[in-house]
């Protein structure tokens, strides 16, 4: 029984994960809609939402911190500060869900990420 467990593994260790998650960061910031399974959308959208919101004040320590966790990749970074300051009137909330069917290969559920 999963009681009481508050994620998700997906068959990987620690590194391999954290490299999952930064991937799709980056590439729902670079491009600001991905397609991925559900599981993983549901597992990424805090990540997304606590960088915007760190993202909505420009400082120093904020930039940096979002180097830290994109890898570094500084289009990214600047794409994301553009997105902060879009959603400063906005309390939380910037992300959207979208299940969109079924995968063909293996019948994974599929699910839409965009920004709102």
């Amino acid at each position: 029984m999963r009681h009481r467990i508050g994620h998700r593994k997906f068959g990987r260790n620690c590194g391999h994960r954290t490299a999952m998650f930064r991937n799709l960061l980056k590439s729902l910031i670079t491009h600001e809609k991905i397609v991925t399974t559900v599981a993983k959308a549901k597992d990424v959208r805090p990540l997304v939402e606590k960088l915007v919101t760190k993202s909505r004040t420009e400082s120093l320590h904020t930039r940096r911190y979002a180097i830290s966790l994109l890898g570094g990749n500084c289009t990214a970074v600047n794409k994301l500060f553009t997105l902060g300051a879009k959603y400063t009137s906005r309390n939380g909330g910037y992300t959207r869900i979208v299940k969109i069917g079924y995968r063909k290969g293996d019948s994974a559920p599929l699910a839409a990420i965009s920004f709102v």
